[in-house]
């Protein structure tokens, strides 16, 4: 798939079931990842491929954030969140791992790092790979970081889903760039 119909095609896909990528696949969009943009060439990206009883240590963590802010959560909710860490058969955690006091600013590096999780979307997309981008509370918990192995100063930029897409792909809608289109006001400055 060529470049630009992947821009124009890739949808995210919420339902995803084995097999997840290969080792090799993986690979590509890590390779991917890193030629994003990166003003100043901080490589602020920092990457955690979980894969099978990986996931499982996921789970524990979000179990274990769960009881810590809602100690009375009952057996339902956490199976419930401890399965999120296994709706796809590889999770891509991306961080960006700040550098302060750069004359870059830390949401440059962020940026950075939303940039890469959007080249391994679409870099997923022309392998065929079904991707899905999540965030959420967890990812600005503190001590949920320090739990993946890193710092207060650190961003998690993204929980990157990846395996076999389960289903049709969602219909992209037909929108036109020209309705994102805004002119530059006249006349305040003049």
């Amino acid at each position: 798939m060529d470049t630009l119909t992947a821009l124009n095609t890739r949808v995210s896909v919420a339902r995803l079931t084995e097999p997840g990528p290969s080792a090799d696949q993986v690979r590509q969009l890590l390779a991917a990842a890193i030629r994003a943009p990166d003003h100043g060439m901080l490589r602020p990206w920092r990457f955690l491929v979980l894969e099978g009883e990986e996931r499982e240590r996921l789970g524990d963590i979000m179990e274990w954030r769960l009881l810590r802010r809602q100690p009375e959560a009952d057996q339902c909710a956490r199976d419930n969140i401890r399965n999120k860490a296994l709706r796809a058969p590889t999770i891509i955690v991306a961080v960006a791992e700040i550098t302060e006091g750069h004359k870059v600013p830390a949401w440059e590096q962020v940026l950075a790092v939303g940039a890469a999780v959007q080249n391994i979307m679409v870099a997923a997309h022309a392998l065929g790979i079904g991707a899905m981008w999540r965030t959420g509370d967890l990812a600005n918990d503190e001590t949920v970081k320090a739990r993946l192995g890193f710092a207060d100063k650190d961003q998690v930029v993204g929980f990157v889903y990846l395996g076999t897409p389960a289903g049709a792909l969602k219909n992209l809608p037909d929108e036109q760039p020209e309705t994102f289109l805004r002119e530059l006001p006249r006349g305040r400055d003049e």
